[in-house]
C-alpha cells in the first residue's frame, strides 16, 4: 500500500479493480475495521475469525443503537460517543453565495478519556 500524504492512497492488491481513498494530510497510518478484526483474532487464537468478526460487528452496532435512541455510550479510559442536535439554518452555497436552508440534523460527537489521552502522550 503506498500512501502520498493528502492525496490519494491506492492499495493495488484489491483486483481488479483498485481500492481508493483519500488520507487526510494530518495522519500518517490507517487502520480499517477488517485490520482490527485480524488483530484480535491474532491475539485471541482461541477465537474463529468469523466469530471476532460478529462480535466486532455487534458492539458497533450496539454503540450506533444507543446513539440513535439519543443515549451517550462511555467506555471508562477510552473515551465516549454522544450525539450533538444541530439546529436548522441558513447557510450559503460557496460557488454562487445563494442562500441555502440546512435542515436540522443529528450529528455523532466523541470525547477522549483521560487515559486515552495520556496514553497518546506518554514519552513511552
Amino acid at each position: 500500500m503506498r500512501a502520498i500524504q493528502g492525496e490519494l492512497l491506492v492499495a493495488p492488491t484489491i483486483l481488479p479493480a483498485y481500492k481508493i481513498l483519500i488520507q487526510p494530510k494530518w495522519t500518517s497510518k490507517l487502520m480499517i475495521k477488517s485490520e482490527l478484526v485480524q488483530k484480535i483474532a491474532d491475539k485471541n487464537p482461541h477465537l474463529y475469525h468469523r466469530d471476532v468478526e460478529r462480535i466486532v460487528n455487534r458492539v458497533f452496532d450496539e454503540i450506533i443503537s444507543s446513539m440513535k435512541d439519543g443515549s451517550r455510550v462511555e467506555l471508562r479510559g477510552f473515551g465516549a460517543f454522544s450525539v450533538k442536535e444541530r439546529q436548522a439554518r441558513t447557510g450559503r452555497n460557496p460557488r454562487t453565495g445563494e442562500a441555502v436552508d440546512v435542515t436540522e440534523k443529528r450529528v455523532p460527537f466523541f470525547k477522549t478519556g483521560k487515559e486515552l489521552r495520556q496514553r497518546l502522550n506518554s514519552k513511552a
